[in-house]
C-alpha cells in the first residue's frame, strides 16, 4: 500500500511540473466545462418552459424521453470528448518533446471532429442502453449495468489518445483501447484511484479550510461584505482544483498511451508508469 500511494503521489508530481510547463492546458477543462453547462440549460432550460416533466412520464411519451436522452448524452459526449482530445493532443505534442499552444490542441481536435462525432454517439449509445437495463430490470439489471458500465471505462480508458493519434475510426479506436489495456491490466489503476485520491484528500483539505474561515468570521461578527466573499473565494477554490484535477489526468492519460504503444515519454519515469498498471496475481499476461 505504502509503495502504492508513494507511485501515485509520483505521478501527480510528474504530471504537474508538465503543467507548469504549460499552464494554458487548463483552459481545455474550462472551456469544457463551461460548454457542459450551456448544453445542459439549452436542453433544460426549453423542456422545464414547456412542461417537459409530464412529457418524461407515462407510456405514450417513453419514446420521446428517450429520443431527447440519447440527443442529451450525444451533445454533452461530443463537447466533453472534443476538449478531451485537444487537451491530449496538446499534451502529447509536449510529452514528445514539443511546446505545444491552445491552438495546436483546438486544430488536432477539429482535425478529428469525424471520429469524435463518431466515438460519442458510439458512447451515448452505450449509456442509453446501460441506462434501459438498469431501469427495466431492477435492482440485479442495476448491478449488471454498473459492472458493464465499468468494463466500458476501463476499455475505453485510453480511446482518446488513439483518435488523437492515429486516423482511425471510433470502433477501431475501442479495440485498440482495449488491446492496450489488456496488456497492461492490473489490480489498481494509479491514474483512475491515484490522482483521484490525491485531490480528494486537496478537496477535504480544502473544505476544513472554508469552514475554519467562515465559522470564524461568523463567530467574530463579520457580516456579508466579508463572508460573501469568503464563500466566492472557496469556490473558485473548488473550480480551480477541478480544472488542475481535469487537466493531469489528461496529461497522466497521454502519457500511458504513450509508454503503453511504446514510445518515449518525456518528463516520466518508465518504472514509474508500469506501476501504474500492476498484474494481479494470477494473471498471466498476453
Amino acid at each position: 500500500m505504502a509503495g502504492s500511494l508513494a507511485n501515485s503521489w509520483s505521478l501527480v508530481k510528474a504530471s504537474a511540473q508538465l503543467l507548469k510547463q504549460d499552464r494554458e492546458l487548463l483552459v481545455f477543462p474550462l472551456l469544457s466545462g463551461i460548454a457542459t453547462v450551456l448544453v445542459a440549460v439549452t436542453f433544460i432550460l426549453p423542456l422545464a418552459l414547456a412542461g417537459g416533466a409530464e412529457w418524461f412520464s407515462g407510456e405514450q411519451t417513453s419514446y420521446f424521453a428517450w429520443v431527447v436522452g440519447f440527443l442529451f448524452y450525444m451533445v454533452q459526449y461530443t463537447v466533453i470528448f472534443f476538449f478531451n482530445s485537444a487537451l491530449v493532443g496538446a499534451a502529447l505534442i509536449r510529452l514528445e518533446g514539443g511546446d505545444p499552444t491552445v491552438s495546436d490542441g483546438m486544430s488536432i481536435a477539429m482535425d478529428r471532429i469525424g471520429a469524435i462525432l463518431g466515438y460519442a454517439a458510439l458512447a451515448a449509445t452505450v449509456g442509453m442502453i446501460l441506462r434501459a437495463v438498469s431501469e427495466r430490470v431492477g435492482f440485479v439489471g442495476r448491478i449488471v449495468a454498473g459492472f458493464v458500465g465499468l468494463g466500458w471505462t476501463l476499455a475505453t480508458y485510453l480511446a482518446v489518445p488513439v483518435l488523437v493519434s492515429k486516423d482511425v475510426g471510433p470502433i477501431d479506436a475501442v479495440k485498440e483501447s482495449a488491446g492496450l489495456f489488456r496488456r497492461t491490466w492490473g489490480e489498481q489503476m494509479v491514474a483512475t484511484f491515484g490522482i483521484g485520491w490525491a485531490f480528494f484528500i486537496m478537496g477535504v483539505s480544502w473544505t476544513l479550510v472554508v469552514v475554519a474561515v467562515i465559522t470564524g468570521l461568523a463567530t467574530l461578527g463579520a457580516g456579508a461584505a466579508l463572508i460573501l466573499p469568503a464563500i466566492g473565494l472557496a469556490v473558485l477554490g473548488y473550480i480551480l482544483l477541478g480544472l488542475v484535477a481535469s487537466a493531469l489526468q489528461g496529461i497522466y492519460t497521454a502519457a500511458l498511451y504513450r509508454h503503453a504503444s511504446g514510445g518515449r515519454v518525456e518528463g516520466f519515469d518508465a518504472t514509474m508508469l508500469t506501476g501504474a498498471f500492476r498484474a494481479p496475481r494470477g494473471f498471466a499476461r498476453r
